[in-house]
């Protein structure tokens, strides 16, 4: 069975690049702020991964973060946070509030592809 990987991303172009791009080899369910992701996950949903853009309208991919990382049923899911911030600050909050890794938009599909493996690993 293929592993599921909800991707929270606003902008549709980076969506669907990742729909298709790791919908080769997992089950993609997408969700375009952390208010409708959030509602998808206590809706009984459980995916295996997540990967989350950090600024997105009605709720960001921060407040999403902090969200789940203090829920005690979804906290163990690995999260990873897509940005167009290149900053290490940003960066740096980020990892602390729990997210497993940071990639800086635009980022290379098969780069993210080998982070994915690993959180899933």
């Amino acid at each position: 069975m293929k592993k599921t990987i909800l991707v929270l991303e606003d902008a549709i172009s980076v969506r669907k690049i990742l729909e298709v791009f790791l919908g080769k080899d997992y089950e993609v369910v997408s969700q375009e702020n952390g208010k409708d992701a959030l509602d998808w996950l206590q809706s009984g949903n459980l995916p295996d991964l997540i990967i989350s853009d950090v600024q997105m309208p009605v709720m960001g991919g921060t407040e999403f973060l902090k969200e789940i990382k203090s829920s005690g049923y979804f906290k163990n899911i690995p999260v990873i946070m897509l940005s167009g911030i290149e900053s290490s600050e940003e960066r740096i909050k980020i990892l602390k509030l729990g997210a497993k890794d940071y990639i800086v938009k635009p980022f290379n599909p098969e780069e993210l592809k080998i982070k994915v493996e690993i959180a899933l690993s």
